[in-house]
């Protein structure tokens, strides 16, 4: 029997379930901004509905990815930004969905806070639409938790599973690689959403930095460099397969460009890039000097300036770095593939300026 003289209600445990049903009227508003053909019904049902319209495809196949933002959402917290964060998590769902050159379709988000804060949540959820939209991919549904004691009232995590389509005989899956082929580099926006646990040792703890330290080398405040958005490739890298022979592609995260390259390379094949190809952003080398980082460990650790490497026949590597100039985007041929000899290890070899 309870001791307890009132009658408790799910309120008083810290879950408003009323708040909640009001807040989702604000997502189905903000959702509404994400149109594409084929979404079918509305937020709000048990599932997201999407019509899969099979005429443009002889065997259409569904490429699916999921991911988060990891530590970045530590910054912001502290900056009490939240109006990007969600851009961020599109953005590492639908860049590995579109680096198999699948078209993103459709994008749902998982949300967790402490205690529901709409004004925040509803910057979260403008930032994933914003996301969707760079994209061309609608939101069709979520997730928004409150969990009382699992997260404090001024902190959530987030989390994203985007849904893509391509045809059988258009994925790009890296089995068309040969020796000779050269990579590609896109340029990055920044850190984009990968390090940051190095990251904010070195600033907070090694430098004892605030957020509004102003840092010469950026420029910028060095919250606004490490709240910068991760880069959307979705426009670029549809148009670039459409237009070119794209034989292999790499989105650049976790594990930087060494452990995400060999992951599309055939087994006989290797990786030469040659450094200083491409100019490292400031940021890379202001963390390299601060925290006395070792380059093997930034390598495997950041981008280093590159968001996507794209493996194409030698002959179209310069017409690929002016095409995405085009497009507003900054290409480097970075280095080639090449055989493996002494073992059937995939590896990135690195040759010095």
């Amino acid at each position: 029997m309870s001791n307890s003289k009132n009658s408790l209600s799910y309120a008083d445990a810290g879950v408003d379930i009323e708040k909640a049903g009001e807040f989702v009227k604000t997502i189905k508003t903000i959702a509404s901004k994400t149109p594409r053909s084929g979404v079918m019904g509305e937020i709000g049902g048990f599932g997201g509905l999407y019509s899969l319209n099979t005429a443009d495809y002889e065997r259409p196949v569904l490429v699916s990815a999921t991911d988060g933002v990891g530590t970045k959402l530590k910054i912001a917290f502290m900056m009490n930004k939240h109006d990007t964060i969600g851009i961020d998590l599109v953005a590492m769902c639908v860049n590995d969905v579109v680096v198999q050159g699948a078209k993103p379709l459709f994008f749902l988000d998982y949300l967790s806070m402490g205690e529901l804060r709409t004004d925040i949540a509803e910057q979260i959820i403008q930032g994933i639409a914003e996301g969707c939209r760079q994209a061309q991919c609608a939101l069709i549904g979520g997730e928004t938790a409150e969990m009382p004691g699992l997260y404090t009232n001024d902190e959530y995590d987030l989390a994203g599973f985007s849904v893509g389509v391509v045809d059988n005989d258009k994925i790009v899956d890296g089995s068309e690689i040969k020796v000779g082929h050269k990579l590609v580099g896109i340029a990055s926006s920044g850190l984009h959403s990968n390090g940051y646990s190095l990251v904010r040792k070195i600033c907070f703890e090694v430098l004892k930095h605030t957020l509004d330290t102003h840092i010469p080398e950026f420029g910028k405040t060095l919250g606004e460099e490490l709240i910068t958005p991760t880069r959307i490739y979705v426009e670029t890298v549809l148009r670039l397969c459409k237009e070119f022979p794209i034989h292999g592609m790499a989105h650049i995260t976790g594990g930087g460009i060494e452990e995400n390259i060999v992951r599309i390379l055939p087994t006989a094949c290797s990786v030469v890039i040659q450094e200083g190809a491409w100019p490292v952003p400031p940021v890379f080398d202001y963390l390299q000097k601060a925290g006395n980082v070792q380059p093997s460990e930034m390598r495997r650790t950041f981008n280093m300036g590159l968001g996507l490497i794209v493996v194409v026949p030698a002959q179209a590597a310069q017409d690929i770095v002016d095409r995405a100039a085009g497009m507003h985007e900054k290409g480097y041929i970075i280095g080639e593939v090449v055989q493996n000899r002494k073992s059937s290890e995939k590896r990135v070899i690195w040759l010095e300026k």
